[in-house]
């Protein structure tokens, strides 16, 4: 009898070791390479008390894991924005004595994560998409045919504002080079270039991994969100340059998959994706913040 107690005693200690540790846990989030946060489109590292990644960064570090902000221009073409994202994250691997790093890049910082993963795999453990911008917006495409100059010389001194804001170094801004790196034919000439954890069909799934870099995606795919977020119309009436398809409000579910996709159809928008408006998203989804540290924690069982 006792023997039997023993016997299942260590059955059942077997088996909650062999169980996932919960998001809780101490070490939930460290991952063996630093995590390196990459912004979008008009994006920052932080202005004033406002993270680009509302609370995002520090929940990462509360698990254990070691987080860097980047900050690359504003409006920028994808190269330029990847050689600046390079600078830094060699600047990062100096600083930490770390081969590697995770990279995460919302929107337009898909792609540019994806320029360093391709030009320095060897410097790159993994690329996590949200949002990405990796077949193109339909909303790039709408603009790039309605604005006019004008608009572009005023997107280019709001960019470099938010610079200033966020106290980063000057950087160049070049509103109509983001817009033609946001394109569907400007990312078509991208991805020829540089494929790697692209999908070849409409709406697949990418290579897991190349040249040693693991590539994954998520997304969002409910436009308005949440009553109390200002931007929320917004996004729901850019959402309509998607004719039906399904889409976070500025960029596509099929056109986010990158490599392996975790999931395209969270009830979250583009802003949603990073945590903003300061916090506010859809009460009846997974928090943005859990969907991070998820993702760190899965990085964190495939030894990267």
């Amino acid at each position: 009898m006792k023997q039997r107690f023993w016997n299942s005693l260590t059955l059942c200690l077997a088996l909650l070791a062999a169980l996932p540790a919960p998001s809780w846990a101490a070490g939930y989030t460290q991952t063996r390479y630093p995590i390196v946060l990459v912004h979008g489109l008009f994006g920052f590292d932080s202005v004033g008390p406002v993270d680009y990644f509302y609370g995002i960064a520090s929940a990462l570090r509360s698990g254990g894991a070691d987080v860097y902000v980047t900050s690359v221009s504003a409006a920028n073409s994808t190269e330029v924005r990847g050689e600046q994202l390079l600078l830094q994250v060699r600047q990062i691997l100096a600083a930490t004595g770390a081969a590697k790093v995770n990279l995460v890049g919302h929107s337009h910082g898909g792609p540019t994560s994806r320029y360093v993963a391709s030009v320095r795999p060897d410097l790159v453990a993994s690329v996590t998409s949200v949002g990405g911008v990796n077949k193109g917006s339909r909303v790039a495409d709408v603009l790039i045919g309605a604005v006019p100059d004008v608009t572009y010389s005023v997107a280019n001194a709001v960019s470099g504002l938010i610079s200033f804001l966020s106290g980063s170094p000057a950087l160049p801004q070049n509103a109509r080079a983001a817009a033609t790196s946001l394109s569907t034919a400007g990312t078509l000439a991208f991805n020829s270039r540089h494929p790697q954890g692209v999908p070849t069909s409409a709406c697949g799934e990418g290579d897991y991994q190349v040249n040693g870099v693991h590539y994954f995606s998520w997304s969002g795919a409910q436009p308005y969100t949440n009553v109390l977020d200002a931007s929320d119309p917004v996004l729901a009436l850019t959402a309509l340059a998607f004719n039906g398809a399904k889409n976070d409000g500025l960029v596509s579910s099929c056109s986010s998959h990158l490599g392996r996709v975790i999931r395209d159809d969270y009830a979250l928008n583009h802003l949603d994706e990073v945590n903003q408006l300061i916090g506010i998203s859809n009460l009846f989804e997974t928090n943005p913040v859990t969907i991070y540290r998820q993702q760190a924690n899965r990085l964190q069982g495939l030894g990267l």
